[in-house]
């Protein structure tokens, strides 16, 4: 009899158990297995996908200048193959061909009327949108006319200044006159058919213009000129390979200048004094030989926080914060030791154009490809 009575009672147990068992089921994710990690290789290919560009310039030979003009527009000069300019979209290709000068495109600038200029390896060159004009001595520039006393004037910061094609001096476009401007020194020594050819020009904050040759540096403040050669540092008494090989020449915003050699390193001036900053150092090619050295630099850019930054030709890029060099090479995503060219666009990234032909942007920890 107490068997029957609480038959009723253990059916509802088990129905209530059933329930509760079927309303679990139904919550649980159907058959799901968990998400794993993706492992760290993957998730950095995934990061350069999403960096990285599709887009490759066809330049082979190296890229030797770089600039963003007023409407966004990126242009590559090449060492041997014109220049290029990226609209955002798509490339547009220049050679001598199109009006170039000539196809060693070393720098880039922009005038006030929007005009592209072009410092080759020829002569200069503009670019009004739609025309080159080809400005090379070897289109009659009246050199008879362009005189050492036009250096007397004051300077002003809207002039451009351009790379002396093979004769001794610089070009200086005003805004509306091209001029040749002789150097106010001797003529070059004929067993140094290139010690005075222009290998960098800076425009310092501080009222001067800088002018590096392969054998020394000189200032204009628009009045006067200072230099800077063997002579002055005590280099002229000194074997071929402790002397000056200028490649390019940096005006920080403190007014120190920092000079580029290939061979001797970087020297600094602050002005009074001048000191070989790569042996201070320890990365001179005497304490580290070519590799792994600061010893060949032909670029120079100060970043928006007061870093100095160099293009080497043997040891990629080199940062120096005030206190630390740090170096980055191929372990660090460039696919080329010779770094060019390093430039600062508007937005104050950098860019890096090396000498295979690709170019480079710095996201703050390692270097990605654009093209």
């Amino acid at each position: 009899m107490n068997t029957n009575k609480n038959k009723p009672y253990y059916f509802l147990l088990r129905l209530s158990l059933l329930t509760i068992l079927l309303v679990s089921c139904t919550n649980q994710t159907p058959s799901a297995k968990p998400l794993k990690k993706l492992p760290a290789i993957v998730e950095k290919q995934q990061l350069k996908v999403d960096q990285d560009t599709i887009l490759r310039l066809k330049y082979t030979t190296g890229i030797r200048s770089i600039f963003e003009d007023r409407n966004g527009n990126f242009w590559f000069g090449s060492h041997q193959e014109g220049v290029c300019m990226f609209n955002g979209i798509n490339f547009t290709y220049y050679t001598i061909e199109d009006g170039l000068s000539d196809n060693q495109v070393r720098t880039i600038q922009e005038d006030q009327d929007g005009k592209i200029w072009f410092a080759t390896g020829k002569g200069v060159t503009s670019f009004d949108g739609k025309n080159f004009k080809d400005h090379s001595s070897k289109n009659n520039i009246a050199l008879n006319h362009l005189i050492t006393n036009k250096w007397q004037n004051n300077l002003n910061p809207n002039d451009l200044w351009f790379h002396g094609d093979d004769k001794a001096g610089v070009f200086r476009y005003n805004g509306k006159d091209l001029t040749f401007l002789k150097f106010p020194f001797p003529e070059r020594d004929p067993e140094e058919p290139f010690a005075d050819l222009v290998t960098g020009i800076d425009k310092g904050e501080f009222e001067k213009i800088w002018f590096a040759t392969y054998t020394g540096v000189f200032a204009y403040d628009g009045l006067s000129f200072s230099f800077i050669n063997d002579k002055t540092l005590g280099l002229d008494q000194k074997g071929e390979s402790e002397r000056l090989h200028i490649r390019s020449v940096l005006e920080d915003s403190k007014g120190n200048l920092w000079i580029g050699n290939n061979g001797i390193g970087v020297l600094f001036h602050d002005g009074k004094t001048t000191f070989n900053f790569s042996e201070k150092q320890g990365v001179s090619i005497k304490d580290k030989g070519v590799n792994g050295s600061l010893g060949r630099v032909f670029s120079m850019v100060e970043d928006s926080k007061g870093n100095i930054w160099f293009g080497t030709r043997d040891n990629g890029a080199w940062r120096y914060d005030g206190k630390e060099l740090t170096n980055y090479n191929t372990d660090d995503g460039l696919t080329s030791v010779f770094v060019n060219e390093v430039y600062m666009d508007k937005k104050n990234e950098l860019w890096f154009g090396l000498s295979d032909g690709g170019v480079f942007k710095f996201n703050g920890e390692s270097f990605y490809r654009v093209f």
